[in-house]
């Protein structure tokens, strides 16, 4: 008899994943199979974990090489494990418990795949998996294995469905920043170099300040920047476009984002130059209030609390387990 555990499994369906897309599945040269974990006496193999981390792989090979490439795999194989090896300690768990899944559960999940991916062409499908070197039968122990851990999961891991206001609250004030918009200033730059080193740094600073008088006497910026500055950016009258933090020299950022809209800052020295800054426009910076967030924060805290709870349950299953990995 089927128990109750499986009554609402057809809207698990729903949010299970796909194993299969097409090219989905590794396939390198010369495999060596061999075994990768034994979890209570049943063996997981390479092969196993490569078919998880195939597509994975094929991204982190375009886009990394050597040391760091092997660095990356050897991550993502790792992690592939350990899931293949939750997964495996889920279903002893289902097995253990006595639970029982009808055949046709397997068989409805295969039908809706084939038909959201390969048209509802089964001979598609069919030989999909052949190239794939994947058999009928290890797709299906493997959507079996699937459905039974979705449904292991919302057995035993059952969050709250309400968090507390004061936790709600807690957060917020604790991630602000996470509810504030990115902080940018629109700048342009005059910078005048104090040429110390040909012993003209008092000239140029002198320069540097009637510069700024010429500028607070009404002269336009950006004119002003295309007859006196001397970096990249004074043909284009010292205009830095939006610039946001972590992108200037500390003592420049802290001037820069001091001052309002429209505003000229004082003679700034760095580096053995000196700068002049003025803000064109500000953008950002503003923080959403609590009762705009609040649901998103309530989401984000049940999720947590999910996800604790689950790793509870597994650390719980792997702690009763004999798990050898290779």
């Amino acid at each position: 008899m089927i128990r109750p555990l499986f009554l609402a499994l057809s809207a698990t369906f729903a949010l299970l994943s796909s194993p299969l897309c097409l090219g989905a599945l590794a396939q390198e040269p010369e495999v060596i199979d061999g075994i990768a974990a034994i979890v209570n006496g049943e063996v997981i193999t390479h092969s196993q974990i490569r078919i998880v981390v195939g597509p994975r792989e094929r991204l982190l090979r375009s886009q990394y090489q050597g040391e760091e490439l092997r660095k990356q795999l050897t991550q993502v194989r790792a992690a592939a494990l350990k899931d293949l090896i939750d997964r495996q300690l889920i279903v002893q768990s289902f097995k253990k418990e006595k639970f029982s899944l009808p055949d046709h559960f397997v068989e409805q999940r295969m039908n809706d795949i084939i038909r959201e991916n390969f048209g509802g062409d089964r001979n598609t499908f069919i030989k999909t998996l052949q190239a794939q070197n994947y058999s009928l039968s290890e797709f299906k122990k493997d959507e079996f294995e699937k459905i039974i851990v979705a449904a292991m999961r919302g057995k035993n891991v059952k969050p709250n469905t309400a968090v507390s206001p004061t936790k709600i609250a807690e957060y917020y004030r604790r991630h602000r920043d996470e509810f504030t918009s990115k902080e940018e200033v629109k700048l342009r730059m005059i910078m005048v170099p104090s040429r110390a080193a040909e012993g003209n740094a008092a000239s140029q600073k002198a320069m540097a300040e009637e510069i700024l008088a010429k500028i607070a006497g009404g002269a336009e910026f950006a004119r002003i920047a295309q007859m006196y500055s001397e970096d990249s950016t004074r043909d284009l009258g010292g205009d830095w476009g939006w610039l946001e933090r972590k992108t200037l020299a500390g003592p420049l950022e802290k001037v820069a984002f001091s001052l309002g809209k429209g505003k000229v800052s004082n003679i700034v020295e760095l580096g053995g130059n000196y700068y002049i800054l003025k803000v064109d426009d500000r953008r950002g910076g503003a923080t959403k209030p609590l009762a705009q967030v609040r649901g998103d924060v309530e989401k984000k805290l049940m999720q947590e609390e999910a996800q604790r709870l689950q790793e509870n349950w597994l650390a719980g299953l792997r702690q009763k387990a004999t798990i050898r990995t290779f």
